[in-house]
């Protein structure tokens, strides 16, 4: 079945402010969206649904970084708006997560 998924014109807009950051930080040197990118941070397609993972854990290394993610000084509007993307691309990673 084919997942569809609808954004409110707020979320869209915190989605896309999130990418900007992503792209701007230059997460994908480190990190792996969709099986592509560095491999030195943990791949973050799913990393929103993980349940050893989620919102929190990430938010936790995105305000203080950790041993090999440096800390980079997120506001937290930043961090919002760059879980909001990681959450958006979760939801789109059907073919990744398990039946």
């Amino acid at each position: 079945t084919e997942t569809n998924i609808f954004f409110s014109v707020t979320e869209q807009s915190e989605i896309n402010k999130g990418k900007q950051i992503f792209q701007q930080y230059n997460c994908i040197a480190c990190h792996q969206l969709y099986g592509l990118g560095g491999y030195l941070g943990p791949e973050l397609t799913t990393s929103y649904s993980d349940p050893k993972r989620g919102g929190l854990y990430m938010r936790a290394f995105l305000q203080a970084g950790g041993l090999r993610m440096p800390d980079f000084h997120f506001k937290k509007d930043e961090i919002n708006a760059l879980i909001s993307y990681l959450k958006y691309v979760d939801s789109t990673a059907v073919t990744y997560k398990e039946p």
